[in-house]
């Protein structure tokens, strides 16, 4: 006689709770991960960028009370930031800050210029090259376009692609 299980073992047997995932459910997850982390990356990204693009303006705007200071001391603006004692100072891209005197410089020449090629301070440039690390005089020209800047004496702070005269 074949051997069979009494009908109460056989209910047993039947509702016994599967354990583990199937290969397609694994597989969805690890969809719906990548998919989450497609849309979030980019997202956290631009949140960087704009974050190290706000210090760089604060570090700006600290450095020019201080060379504003040094003015009210000394008579002129310093020759570098040596004098404040921001020299070595480093923007968020690990770049370090560009000074020029303009004010006490024979022509205009290294000044920073607006579309009009006309020089965007008369007192001090003072900008961080941005996270392509690369500038040119003109704020048009590409490689200066990401620059955050200090324009019109230090009214305007910000990027040189928002700056508009």
């Amino acid at each position: 006689m074949p051997y069979r299980l009494a009908p109460s073992a056989w209910n047993r047997a039947r509702q016994r709770p599967q354990r583990g995932l199937t290969i397609i459910e694994v597989m969805l997850v690890v969809a719906l991960l990548g998919i989450l982390a497609a849309i979030a990356l980019p997202a956290y990204q631009s949140h960087r960028e704009r974050v190290r693009t706000a210090d760089a303006v604060i570090a700006i705007k600290n450095m020019d009370v201080k060379l504003q200071q040094y003015r009210l001391d000394q008579g002129s603006y310093p020759d570098d930031l040596s004098a404040i004692g921001m020299l070595g100072n480093k923007d968020p891209w690990g770049n370090p800050y560009q000074y020029l005197n303009v004010e006490d410089a024979k022509g205009k020449g290294q000044a920073r210029k607006n579309k009009n090629l006309v020089p965007i301070n008369t007192d001090f440039d003072l900008y961080s090259m941005g996270p392509d690390g690369a500038s040119v005089g003109p704020l048009t020209a590409k490689s200066s376009r990401d620059d955050i800047v200090r324009a019109n004496n230090g009214r305007f702070i910000g990027t040189a692609a928002e700056y508009d005269p």
